[in-house]
């Protein structure tokens, strides 16, 4: 099984980062990638489209307020892997209430690519992501 992961800080405090990202639905608020997000099964899944009009389906597999965190699985997507699994989580950092740390990370097996094809391409995702959110913190 492969795996990566990004963290940046981006210009919030934890509880204000956690408000935007925090909904399993929230993804069109913050990452331009996907302009779309439909709530499925009382909003345990989503229906993403990016652009191209691709479609992902992702089921929530943990969440947890308190701790700011959520993971999730992808069902359907146009990504050569299988097993897929994510977190995105908010972490404060110590002594700086005005700033918080964000980390995405999954973990997948690679299906039709080589594992560094695939974890070169969510590692991509995942710090574009970072970077459009920190984009929509500064604004």
């Amino acid at each position: 099984m492969a795996s990566t992961s990004v963290s940046r800080v981006v210009p919030a405090s934890p509880d204000k980062v956690w408000s935007l990202i925090g909904g399993f639905d929230t993804l069109p608020d913050w990452l331009p990638y996907i302009p779309e997000s439909t709530a499925l099964e009382g909003g345990r899944v989503r229906r993403l489209a990016n652009p191209d009009g691709d479609v992902i389906v992702e089921r929530l597999v943990d969440f947890n307020e308190a701790e700011r965190h959520y993971s999730y699985a992808i069902l359907e997507a146009p990504f050569p892997v299988n097993g897929y699994v994510s977190t995105l989580r908010v972490y404060a950092v110590p002594g700086r209430d005005e700033v918080a740390e964000v980390q995405w990370s999954g973990r997948f097996d690679p299906d039709g690519a080589t594992e560094d094809e695939v974890v070169d391409l969510f590692t991509g995702i995942y710090a574009d992501g970072l970077d459009a959110l920190h984009k929509t913190l500064a604004a």
